[in-house]
């Protein structure tokens, strides 16, 4: 059994995806659109560029992902990267959390040497983890 995440975007998952690859060092499986579905002519025209369905690799997780036009923002629910290094935490959680909204800053904690939650500018929650 293999536990992978699926995450609504409200319209910019194809960019969620490319920031996730460039910083992340992911790679992305599968890219489709509303309009490559086989009756993609109920789809509405503004609809038919958005992401049916997306894939992208991130270490051994898989995270999958769709525009959905009344996602809202992860609530309650974290991706959490567990990294090598102090200088990798601190460098990802610059690339994630510009733009995005703050939790708990990047800081030494009694369980971890750098630790923080934000949301990105993508609505999705992360932890970053660098263990003592």
């Amino acid at each position: 059994m293999k536990l992978d995440i699926y995450v609504n975007y409200k319209g910019n998952c194809k960019q969620a995806f490319s920031f996730y690859e460039e910083h992340l060092g992911g790679k992305i499986i599968m890219m489709s659109t509303f309009a490559e579905m086989p009756d993609a002519a109920n789809i509405p025209a503004e609809r038919k560029n958005d992401i049916l369905h997306g894939r992208i690799a991130i270490g051994e997780t898989v995270l999958m992902g769709a525009d959905i036009p009344n996602a809202e923002p992860m609530r309650s629910a974290y991706l959490t990267l567990s990294l090598d290094s102090a200088e990798e935490a601190e460098r990802l959680y610059a690339s994630l959390s510009e733009g995005g909204e703050i939790f708990m800053k990047m800081e030494q904690t009694f369980f971890a040497s750098r630790f923080a939650m934000l949301r990105d500018k993508f609505g999705t929650s992360w932890m970053l983890l660098h263990e003592n």
